[in-house]
Parts: structure tokens; C-alpha cells; sequence
């Protein structure tokens, strides 16, 4: 199901739109543009939520501890 969601631009954009009307498909692009937002700003709450989350966590590792292992990983290769 879909909805219909209007929004104003300046009049000269307007006219540049409909020059290019038979070139670009302006739906289809606002669509595309809304849905890649909507998805950013989603991963970005999610990846803030994960952090908080991850401060509460009751664990904690020693300063250094990612470097030794990554070099421990790259060495045992």
C-alpha cells in the first residue's frame, strides 16, 4: 500500500524538474533518496543503541587487549 506525501521546492527547481521530466523519473528518485535516509538514520539508532548497551555491559577488557589480539590472529597465520 501506498501513501502520497507532497513537499514545496522554489519555483526555479520546479521548472528545471519539469524540463527533465522525460529524462528522470522524479518519483522514483525521491522514493530511492527517502528509503536510503530512512535507512541511515536507522543504522545510525541502531549502532547508538548497541553502544549504549555496550557501557552497561558488566565486562571490561585491559587497555591493549584488541592489539594483541589482532597481532596474535596476523602472526598465527
Amino acid at each position: 500500500m501506498t501513501e502520497v506525501v507532497s513537499f514545496k521546492v522554489r519555483r526555479e527547481v520546479k521548472r528545471k524538474m519539469e524540463a527533465y521530466k522525460g529524462r528522470v523519473n522524479w518519483g522514483e528518485e525521491l522514493r530511492r533518496f527517502v528509503e536510503e535516509k530512512i535507512r541511515e538514520l536507522e543504522a545510525q539508532d541502531n549502532i547508538a543503541r548497541v553502544m549504549e548497551e555496550l557501557k552497561k555491559a558488566p565486562w571490561s577488557t585491559e587497555r591493549g587487549t584488541a592489539a594483541r589480539l589482532i597481532r596474535w590472529d596476523r602472526d598465527s597465520h
